[in-house]
């Protein structure tokens, strides 16, 4: 189907506020355009009972969380969502993604924790990964500190903060742990070969991802091409699917990622990893962090929640 109306009004906001593809700017212009686009966007903050932040060490040196605790205290030890934000390896901070961690936060009821990990160019792979790894196991490690369930822990991103859950959870899986329950993958950047349908249908005109936004991405992450073939950088490489946390992904009709998205969930389901799969038709690349603008970036966010509690439930 074609681009929703929401969607059509969000691109055309965009040109009129002069906001530039990302592939003609350098990394720090990029990082900067997004900071102000998601400062515009969320206005108004979900409230939380409390933000903390906190720096750990990490592989690379000084390594920046951030928590986020529900309104209402939990009684035993409650379940905590390890979160990745996107922006493709490049661009995104803490910052550009508060409004999608405090309603996670609320949605769930459930601590959030949001991880600053490095990224490219200044710090190619595999430093993302190797740092969102590195944080879950901290959590999990400081669960009595942090009054939460070493049995219940969950990875969430988006795109290439989904990208970074579902290699977080190849890692943990690899290494023995930590034990992680589920694993929340909103259009994940799954493959860099570029070659799906998706990508062509997609290449541009469908807002704010486009083939060549991904080529400016994939060459500021990635040191060369024998990276695309490391399933910690795309995990639909990854040959062994199998004993994975049971996953809910999300995908996005009018994006060049749909196709990666949709056949790493079938992966996961052939291997026996329990599935929740859910496309939404008509949105692009995105919508879920724009909740306040689009219905169903809200009612993602919703479906999120549930099959989060879902998947972390005793």
């Amino acid at each position: 189907m074609p681009l929703h109306p929401q969607i059509v009004a969000l691109i055309e906001r965009a040109a009129a506020a002069g906001v530039r593809p990302t592939h003609e700017l350098t990394p720090e212009e990029a990082r900067t355009q997004m900071e102000e686009m998601s400062r515009e966007r969320d206005k108004d903050r979900t409230v939380v009972r409390m933000v903390a932040d906190t720096v750990i060490d990490g592989p690379g040196g000084n390594l920046a969380l951030r928590f986020y605790w529900p309104e209402v205290q939990q009684t035993e030890l409650a379940p905590v969502i390890m979160f990745f934000h996107g922006g493709g390896h490049v661009i995104g901070s803490l910052n550009s993604h508060d409004l999608v961690a405090r309603n996670m936060c609320a949605d769930t009821g459930y601590l959030v924790v949001s991880v600053d990990y490095r990224m490219g160019p200044e710090h190619k792979f595999p430093a993302a990964p190797e740092d969102c790894y590195a944080a879950t196991k901290w959590v999990a490690e400081n669960t009595r500190q942090l009054a939460v369930d070493p049995d219940r822990i969950a990875v969430a991103g988006d795109s290439a903060g989904g990208n970074l859950a579902a290699v977080v959870a190849m890692m943990a899986r690899e290494a023995g742990g930590p034990a992680l329950r589920h694993q929340l993958l909103i259009y994940p950047v799954a493959d860099y070969a570029f070659d799906t349908p998706s990508y062509e249908t997609y290449a541009e005109g469908a807002g704010i991802l486009t083939a060549a936004g991904m080529g400016w991405f994939r060459d500021h992450y990635l040191n060369g091409p024998e990276d695309r073939e490391n399933w910690r950088a795309a995990p639909l490489r990854a040959g062994d699917f199998s004993n994975l946390p049971s996953a809910t992904v999300i995908t996005a009709e009018c994006d060049i990622l749909h196709d990666e998205g949709v056949a790493l969930a079938a992966a996961l389901a052939a291997a026996g990893v329990s599935v929740d799969h859910r496309d939404y038709p008509g949105m692009m690349h995105g919508f879920y962090s724009f909740a306040p603008l689009v219905d169903d970036g809200r009612a993602a966010q919703i479906h999120a929640a549930e099959a989060l509690r879902a998947g972390l439930s005793v």
